[in-house]
């Protein structure tokens, strides 16, 4: 078993560890550092359940290798909230009902933080909103709930 010492900030703590070749950033973060926010779907890349952000860009955590976060920042869920105090994208997801059983939440927040970051967002519209999750997964919402949330935030944040 080829192991590999590694460091990265995760939501802007400092980790050193070592990790094999072949384990993903999605383990590691779950099992090695206790990030269980990285909720694990389909593991192929597809559902978006794993998505978190590194060096800003979202990324698919089960796609992506540990060894491959070496010198990285690394942003989870667990990472927008301050606190107790939740950021203004989580308080739109509760406000606009976008979540119901809460296992993509986590993928579509972080995507949407590093879209709403990346962009000026003065002038977001549903439908390109829309667009921006399509490429996560949801059973639960039909995703009219996420989008509102998204779009909400997008006007608050221009303000």
């Amino acid at each position: 078993m080829s192991m590999h010492k590694i460091s990265l900030r995760v939501n802007s703590r400092e980790h050193e560890l070592a990790v094999e070749a072949r384990r993903t950033l999605a383990d590691m973060l779950r099992h090695d550092l206790g990030y269980t926010g990285t909720h694990l779907g389909c593991e192929h890349g597809i559902c978006g359940a794993c998505t978190v952000l590194m060096d800003g860009q979202p990324v698919r955590a089960c796609l992506v290798f540990g060894v491959q976060a070496d010198g990285t920042e690394v942003r989870t869920v667990e990472g927008l909230a301050d606190g107790e105090q939740l950021s203004d994208l989580q308080q739109a997801f509760s406000d606009h009902h976008a979540l119901q059983c809460g296992f993509c939440t986590p993928g579509f927040l972080l995507l949407a933080e590093a879209y709403l970051a990346e962009t000026s967002a003065d002038a977001l519209t549903e439908a390109q909103a829309r667009e921006l999750v399509a490429s996560n997964l949801c059973r639960c919402t039909g995703y009219q709930g996420i989008i509102e949330a998204i779009v909400a935030t997008a006007r608050a944040r221009r303000k």
